[in-house]
């Protein structure tokens, strides 16, 4: 009997796995970089500078206000994280061995990065709403604001004053976006591991830190856009009359590049670098770090 449980057990780790290690790498990346995600997103919203926005915070609000959003944060670290990584690795490891055990090409793990993000997308979209609406709630006046107290409650009440469908207000962009930064990240992770290997030859640590560089970056360059249109449609609300600034993400966009032209969609791109590119270092240097520790132990 303990026998057969023990053969269960292993059996549906190797499945549960990549799933388990996306989502607590994430997580701990998270920790480390919300606060520049939340000037990230007071950028974005039109509160100045990285350095005016820093000091604004620290003057008004106090040092708790940069981790304003933490759980909604993990929340969807634990969605959308969990199942962007773990897809990926599933899609890759089905695409190499139909590949008969060779190495992908990199439009295979182009399209395996788009596949994995929008899957990751449509499970994180409900804590992606709460998060973007914590961390712009003190940029509205104190009417209109809502003041969430957690992720959970976030939900609740968006729910509750909205409906349920509203859990995926700005759904579109946000799984556009997370294709666009899945296709970035992913395949040029996977890619440049091969290269810093295989051509440079580099050793374990060189390769995860010099790999997670090239990785953050294109994670940045291929998503800022989608992500300047969806913070937007995520942070709108209705006017006196009831009525939207935007009726859709392309109609955001087309107002967007009409008034500010194409490098609109391109505000606050070094704090956004800044910040996409060090947490999907830290991703992948944590998950390396937990595989390596599950070797250990052999798990």
């Amino acid at each position: 009997m303990g026998d057969k449980a023990k053969s269960s057990s292993t059996s549906v780790w190797p499945t549960v796995k990549p799933f388990a290690n996306g989502g607590a790498s994430g997580m701990l990346a998270t920790c480390v970089i919300q606060p520049i995600d939340m000037i990230k997103v007071r950028i974005q919203l039109g509160q100045g500078s990285a350095g005016e926005v820093t000091r604004t915070m620290l003057k008004n609000e106090g040092f708790g206000a940069f981790y304003k959003g933490l759980s909604a944060g993990l929340l969807r670290q634990a969605t959308y994280t969990t199942a962007r990584l773990g897809s990926f690795r599933v899609l890759t490891n089905k695409a190499i061995e139909a590949n008969d055990g060779k190495p992908l090409p990199l439009y295979q793990k182009a399209l395996c990065g788009l596949t994995a993000g929008a899957i990751g997308a449509c499970f994180g979209s409900p804590a992606d709403l709460a998060l973007i609406r914590m961390q712009a709630d003190a940029t509205l006046p104190v009417a209109q604001r809502r003041n969430y107290t957690n992720a959970f409650h976030a939900l609740y009440r968006i729910v509750a004053d909205e409906g349920v469908l509203s859990l995926w207000k700005g759904a579109g962009p946000t799984v556009v976006r997370a294709m666009a930064l899945n296709m970035g990240m992913l395949a040029s992770y996977d890619q440049s591991v091969e290269f810093f290997k295989d051509n440079l030859g580099m050793g374990e640590a060189a390769t995860v830190v010099g790999a997670s560089s090239v990785s953050g970056f294109f994670a940045a360059a291929c998503s800022l856009p989608f992500d300047y249109v969806k913070t937007q449609i995520q942070k709108m609300q209705p006017d006196a009359q009831g009525k939207y600034p935007y009726t859709g993400s392309f109609d955001c966009a087309m107002k967007t590049l009409k008034s500010g032209g194409p490098f609109k969609f391109y505000t606050g791109f070094p704090v956004y670098c800044v910040r996409i590119a060090p947490h999907v270092m830290m991703t992948w240097i944590f998950l390396n770090q937990i595989q390596k520790v599950e070797k250990k132990i052999g798990l």
